[in-house]
This record gives C-alpha cells, sequence and structure tokens, in this order.
C-alpha cells in the first residue's frame, strides 16, 4: 500500500483527487488538508509515501512548501497552470497534473510511483530519481552514500549520482546486511571495504571516516564480520 496525503484548497479538485484515491486499490489515503502548515502537521506524525500537491495554495504556495521537505515523499503536482512544469521537475517530482484531471491520467502518474517503490525495495536495484530522469543503479556497485545537505551523493564503481533525497531515509531503504552507516555523513557498502581502524574504513579509492558517535557500533560489527586470524 501506498499512503497517501492530499494537498488542495479548492473544494471540488479536493472530492475529485479523494474520489479517484478510493479507485485504486493500492493508494490509501491519510489526510486531505487545504494549506501546506496543516500538512506539515501531517508530515510530523504519519507516513507519507505519496503527496498529491496542488502548486497554487493560500499563504505558503506548493512549491515553496515542497522546498522545506528535507526528506520528501513521492510528489505528484497539480494545477491548472502548465508554465510551473520545469521547476517541479527540478524539485525531482514524479509527474505533473494539468487541471481538469482525468482518471487515466490520474493512474499513470500513480503507477509510477508504484514502479519507484517496487523498485527501491527490490534488493538488486536503487531506482532514484536525479537530474530529471529515473536512473537504476545495481546495488552491488554501491561503494558509499554521501549526505549533502539536501542531496547525497551515491558513488559507484564507476559514476556518481545526486539525487534529492535524505541519508537518513536512504538509510532506512537500504539493507542492513550490506550496507552500514559510519558516520553522519556517510553510508558504506560492507562488501566494498578494502581495510579498516578504529578511525577509517578504505574502500577503492576512498577513505571514509568513522564517526565518533558511531565508532564502538562499527567497530564490533566490522570485527564480527572480518574475523581477524
Amino acid at each position: 500500500m501506498i499512503s497517501c496525503l492530499i494537498v488542495e484548497d479548492e473544494p471540488l479538485a479536493s472530492d475529485i483527487l479523494q474520489d479517484y484515491v478510493k479507485l485504486v486499490p493500492f493508494l490509501q489515503l491519510k489526510g486531505v488538508c487545504t494549506d501546506a502548515v496543516y500538512a506539515l502537521e501531517i508530515l510530523r506524525r504519519e507516513k507519507i509515501d505519496l503527496i498529491l500537491l496542488d502548486i497554487h495554495l493560500p499563504g505558503m504556495k506548493g512549491l515553496d512548501f515542497l522546498r522545506t521537505l528535507q526528506d520528501p515523499p513521492a510528489i505528484i503536482l497539480t494545477t491548472a497552470y502548465h508554465e510551473y512544469a520545469l521547476q517541479g521537475y527540478e524539485l525531482s517530482v514524479v509527474d505533473y497534473l494539468l487541471k481538469p484531471i482525468e482518471f487515466e491520467r490520474f493512474v499513470a502518474a500513480v503507477n509510477k510511483v508504484q514502479k519507484l517503490s517496487l523498485s527501491t525495495n527490490n534488493k538488486e536495484i536503487l531506482l532514484i530519481h536525479a537530474d530529471r530522469k529515473n536512473i537504476p543503479i545495481p546495488i552491488s556497485e554501491i561503494l558509499y552514500i554521501e549526505s549533502q545537505k539536501e542531496y547525497i551523493r551515491i558513488q559507484t564503481l564507476s559514476s556518481s549520482f545526486y539525487p534529492k533525497y535524505g541519508i537518513n531515509k536512504m538509510e532506512s531503504e537500504l539493507d542492513p546486511s550490506r550496507f552500514l552507516r559510519v558516520h553522519r555523513s556517510f553510508i558504506v557498502a560492507l562488501e566494498k571495504i578494502k581495510a579498516f581502524d578504529d578511525h577509517t574504513i578504505e574502500l577503492p579509492g576512498k577513505s571514509i571516516p568513522i564517526g565518533g558517535n558511531y565508532r564502538a557500533a562499527v567497530a564490533s560489527r566490522l570485527k564480527n564480520l572480518f574475523k581477524a586470524h
């Protein structure tokens, strides 16, 4: 199930979206709100996978609200104005629906969210959104993940990718048997570790610091994983 939140101040548009959500078996409506402030309150207490977000909201506008989210869920923008499409895709939205929204178009948009969710949960592929594209990354090629403010850097054997994503959320979605958080800014692939001591982990072409708050847990995990002889 994909939990969703409708953020829409027009009653008719809100009613239509609620009806559409009820017709899609894998969607679960968690809330309906008419402004961004109320939406923030819901996000604090509920796990939301998808926001159906109107751009023209009272007070804080939809795109401004989106920019305040550190670890945003999947976003589908809804608006009567096509000129905001580019800004939306620069913020890595999944889709952009023009009002009046047809049900067939709505289903196509939420299907994209479902595919993203299934791909993220696939143990062999990590599907990210960067540079306005959906990019599948083989898990086996990832060396480390580094937090860079509102973005993360995913470093593979051959490339770097910079999706707008929080490292805490990424950590929760990775297989803990294959990845380890070693610093507030770094997650490493256990199978890529070449050497380590109490302060650093050596990966191919990169030394990763071990954070002081993580040191004891990291040492215990690595010593159990790599038995010394």
